[in-house]
Order: structure tokens, then C-alpha cells, then sequence
């Protein structure tokens, strides 16, 4: 049986979209980028969204995996800083919800994979930090499919048995990890040294800094997370 993959995504004003009619302006979207969709799909998932109005503990029990996807910066308050003025909007509920259901996953267990804003939350929600602005690793000029520098990585770790001992990878963040949370362990460093890939000691957690889903191939650390949720 297909396992089903839990994908976080973001609540925004329908007004924000395009073409939208003014009448709606005020309605709000729960949305998932297709990419994330397609990518577990790719690698025979089931994907499902889970929206934020609905309490990560009813969730976590009845998926067999989770993705925690890319998208806005964490306030930083989370962490124990003062924000930047480099800050991209907050979304303080996405916040909750994440952190929230990163912490579930993490105790009971579940394969877990974080890209970009993703890594952080399993970071921060592990007690860890971040640099609030890296403004070299935001490469907006570059298509998403672009390879833009090098990971290097612990080939003994799950992203190691992944990709190999490096991979070129894209790059749409301008934040990066600082202080490691409580039982990470960084397995994937760009060739600048900033960390780009953590997992979590003797879990099936994985966080990953850039975005495979934009490849728009099968990509081998999706295979892994279905993988490892099928046979959990």
C-alpha cells in the first residue's frame, strides 16, 4: 500500500492570487506548491495537505511520513533573537503549526524530510538557531532547475546513501542554520561551510537546505522518505 505523505504549506488572502475576484479578496487559501506534490508522487507516495487549522497531534498518527516545506523566515523570537531588517513577513501561525508538528514527528518517530524552511524548523524546533541573513546563498537570478555550488556530504549518513559523497544543488534561502538543536547532527556542509543538511541521531529525520522538488525529476532522498514510511 501506498503510504501517505503529509506536506505543510501556507495560508495567504485569495486577493494575493491573480485574477482573483474583489468579492473574494478577504477569502483565504491553504496552498501547496505542485512541485512537492508531484515529488512524492514521483516516488509512490500518496500526498496529502494538511492544512494549519487542524491540531498536529490529530495529524501525526495517521500519516506515514511528512514533508516540511520551503517558504517564509521563522520569527525569530522562536530562537531567542531580535529580528533583522532582512526579515521576509512573518507567518506566525505557520509557525506554530510547524514547530508544533516537527516536535510530534520527531518524538513518535515519523519519517520526516524538511527542505529549506523546513531544515530550519527542524532545527529551531530541536532547540537550535539561525543566521537570519545570508544574503550569497538567495539566488533569485537563477532558474529553479539551476545547480548554482556543492554539498559535500558524510557518505555514512541517510542523505550520504542518497546522493553520494556531493551533489550540486540550487539555492532559494537567505538564511542558513547556526547553533545545532538538541541530538542533530550536520551531515552536509556548501562549500562556503554553511550547513546544508542535518539529521536527527537514530531517527528517520532528515533536513535538507536546498529544493530537489524544483528539479521536477524523481529525486533519491524522496525515494528514501517513501521508502522508509512504507516499510515503518
Amino acid at each position: 500500500m501506498k503510504p501517505l505523505i503529509g506536506i505543510t504549506g501556507r495560508t495567504f488572502p485569495y486577493g494575493d492570487v491573480a485574477g482573483a475576484p474583489d468579492v473574494l479578496a478577504e477569502a483565504m487559501l491553504d496552498a501547496v506548491l505542485v512541485d512537492y506534490v508531484n515529488a512524492v508522487i514521483a516516488s509512490g507516495g500518496i500526498p496529502v495537505h494538511l492544512p494549519q487549522a487542524v491540531d498536529p497531534a490529530d495529524l501525526v498518527g495517521r500519516l506515514d511520513g511528512l514533508v516540511l516545506s520551503g517558504g517564509a523566515d521563522i520569527d525569530p523570537a522562536r530562537y531567542g533573537q531580535q529580528p533583522t531588517p532582512e526579515l521576509t513577513p512573518l507567518e506566525a501561525a505557520r509557525d506554530e503549526f510547524e514547530l508544533e508538528i516537527a516536535q510530534l514527528a520527531i518524538g513518535a518517530q515519523l519519517p520526516t524530510l524538511g527542505i529549506c524552511r523546513g531544515n530550519q524548523v527542524l532545527n529551531v524546533a530541536a532547540g537550535g538557531t539561525l543566521i537570519q541573513d545570508r544574503p550569497a546563498h538567495a539566488r533569485y537570478d537563477s532558474p529553479a532547475t539551476a545547480t548554482v555550488h556543492r554539498v559535500d556530504i558524510d557518505e555514512t549518513s541517510i542523505v550520504g546513501r542518497a546522493y553520494g559523497a556531493q551533489v550540486e544543488v540550487n539555492s532559494f534561502h537567505h538564511q542558513v542554520l547556526d547553533q545545532i538543536g538538541d541530538g542533530v547532527r550536520v551531515v552536509g556542509r556548501a562549500d562556503d561551510g554553511d550547513v546544508e543538511a542535518i539529521e536527527f541521531d537514530g531517527l528517520p529525520v532528515v533536513g535538507i537546505q536546498w529544493h530537489p522538488e524544483m528539479f521536477r525529476r524523481r529525486d533519491p532522498i524522496f525515494d528514501w522518505l517513501i521508502d522508509t514510511a512504507t516499510s515503518a
